[in-house]
């Protein structure tokens, strides 16, 4: 038992790291960097799955869902506010859309 919470806060400390380097490789804008921050990404991913941990939720809906990319406004995606719903639509470079909400609903 105890293990295990070590296990999964080890797993949870890496899991930040990568998706923090991603985002630095992913304000280098070349394709070398592109890719490495794709392969961080993907490697988060894989070791919350092997170890049952789940992303942060401040770092998940920085993720694409469709290509694997790290979203950092202004460099892979675009931001529109859509404020009849009360969300903000971040759209990557592959088409996939992304909502964050920030009213709560009624």
């Amino acid at each position: 038992m105890r293990n295990e919470r070590l296990v999964e806060k080890i797993a949870l400390g890496r899991i930040r790291t990568l998706l923090q380097n991603a985002e630095a490789r992913t304000t280098e804008r070349n394709d070398a960097s592109k890719k490495l921050a794709r392969r961080y990404v993907g490697l988060a991913r894989k070791i919350g799955m092997r170890y049952k941990v789940s992303i942060p939720k401040e770092l998940k809906w920085r993720v694409c869902k469709g290509c694997g990319n790290f979203l950092v406004p202004g460099v892979n995606c675009g931001v529109r506010l859509v404020s009849s719903h009360g969300y903000a639509a971040y759209v990557c470079e592959c088409g996939e859309e992304r909502h964050v909400f920030y009213k709560k609903a009624r």
